[in-house]
């Protein structure tokens, strides 16, 4: 009786990490890299400044 309390635990307990684990896999989303214009840096000082370098 004490194996099967304790196997069942166990048994519980990785069923709830797969669980969390596939919720985190398939509820990330991709990030667009440069959507927004950001891939060049800003200059922020001197004549140029406001101009973005590529």
């Amino acid at each position: 009786m004490r194996d099967n309390k304790v196997l069942e635990s166990f048994k519980k307990k990785i069923e709830k990490n797969l669980k969390e684990m596939n919720i985190f896999k398939h509820l990330r989303q991709e990030v667009d890299h440069g959507a927004n214009g950001t891939q060049g840096y800003v200059i922020k000082k001197g004549i140029n400044k406001g101009k973005v370098v590529k």
